[in-house]
């Protein structure tokens, strides 16, 4: 259901229409939309809200409606209380779908970043019936994410790891300087810095929103493993065709990203980008590139 809702702060200097859509359990989400013509959902990652697409939904408005949700527990949505489930990618893919519907559209082409990119992952295994296309910017799938977090190598990811804790610690340790928590992953994983008002709106959602954060990423350590867990040994895979775009950090690692993402994904373009993480703002001409070429499969 769309609920008619002035969107509050800096996205409103963009050309984007602001709607809070009510998905399960009451729970609204914030989502701004734009263009016209065939669906494209994009889902934002961490610690960002739905203003990371701006540049990339500016370019795909020409012939596409582009509908950019901010994440349950994310920018100005809705953070309900964690119930264990609240927070998993299979609840956050059902509510992809929603609002989707809430839009008019039954089927639509779907793209991620980071967090947004997992929730993404699940729509498509969950949902194959209405994601005609997907795309994944610069994650792996969970099992693959967490089997290669080993040795030295895994201190890049140590917030996975601090935020899988049981509920209490992360929340307090983070909740007491989330701005320096939230600013680290800003300031070091781009190749150079966000524009002042940008950086600072996804700071203020952020600080917002630290506990249901936490609960999203501690979902990626419990319940979402268990979910994975049964599609790998299933051997359920992304049944449209995937186009996955990641830096060149899985060399560093030590394993082969495009091969984990084979295993997901037989119709699948890997795609390497000369960029930071935040390769949506950073390289934008080359991502909405990527996405119209996958929507041409």
């Amino acid at each position: 259901m769309l609920i008619g809702h002035p969107h509050s702060g800096l996205v409103n200097h963009t050309a984007f229409d602001h709607q809070r859509v009510q998905v399960s359990d009451g729970v609204e989400l914030a989502v701004a939309s734009t263009g016209s013509g065939s669906p494209v959902v994009l889902l934002h990652g961490f610690p960002q809200t739905h203003l990371m697409w701006r540049h990339v939904a500016a370019e795909l408005a020409a012939d596409h409606t582009v509908i950019m949700p901010d994440l349950r527990g994310y920018g100005d949505s809705d953070k309900p209380a964690d119930t264990g489930l609240t927070y998993s990618k299979r609840t956050m893919a059902a509510d992809v779908v929603q609002v989707a519907r809430a839009f008019g559209h039954d089927t639509f082409a779907l793209a991620g970043h980071d967090r947004g990119a997992l929730v993404a992952f699940r729509t498509g295994l969950d949902h194959p019936q209405h994601v005609t296309h997907l795309a994944s910017l610069d994650v792996l799938p969970t099992l693959d994410m967490w089997d290669v977090m080993h040795g030295t190598s895994a201190a890049v990811g140590f917030h996975l790891f601090l935020m899988a804790q049981p509920p209490g610690l992360a929340e307090q340790m983070i909740g007491a300087t989330p701005d320096a928590f939230f600013g680290h992953f800003l300031d070091v994983w781009g190749a150079g810095p966000f524009p002042e008002d940008v950086r600072a709106e996804y700071l203020r959602a952020s600080r917002e929103a630290v506990t249901s954060i936490v609960a999203d990423y501690r979902a990626s350590a419990t319940i979402d493993v268990e979910h994975d867990t049964v599609d790998r040994n299933a051997g359920n895979q992304l049944r449209m065709p995937v186009t996955v775009l990641q830096q060149d950090w899985g060399a560093a690692l030590g394993f082969d990203a495009r091969a984990l993402w084979q295993a997901w994904a037989a119709d699948l373009d890997h795609r390497t980008v000369s960029c930071g993480h935040f390769m949506a703002e950073e390289a934008p001409d080359v991502v909405a590139a990527a996405i119209r070429d996958l929507l041409k499969r």
